[in-house]
């Protein structure tokens, strides 16, 4: 899992020069564990790593290169990565 979160890291910094490589990988964190957490909640059976990583993978190209902005509009996140 850690190559995969760091392979997304990569491709997220690429699509967004405005994050730095610690954001980036904070931001595929929260995204990962956030889609999981949402995933269970939501009463659906896990369907592993490869699910999470496509849902992460298509975020990035849709928000990737304004998923900084997102910060500003929600205080959660603003605590975890300012």
């Amino acid at each position: 899992m850690k190559t995969k979160i760091q392979e997304l890291a990569e491709l997220l910094q690429q699509s967004n020069e405005n994050l730095s490589e610690e954001k980036a990988r904070t931001w595929i964190e929260l995204l990962w564990s956030d889609f999981e957490s949402t995933y269970a909640q939501a009463g659906y059976s896990y369907k592993g790593e490869e699910m999470t990583e496509k849902m992460v993978r298509q975020w990035i190209e849709s928000y990737g290169s304004t998923l900084h902005e997102f910060v500003a509009r929600n205080p959660k996140y603003k605590d975890l990565l300012n």
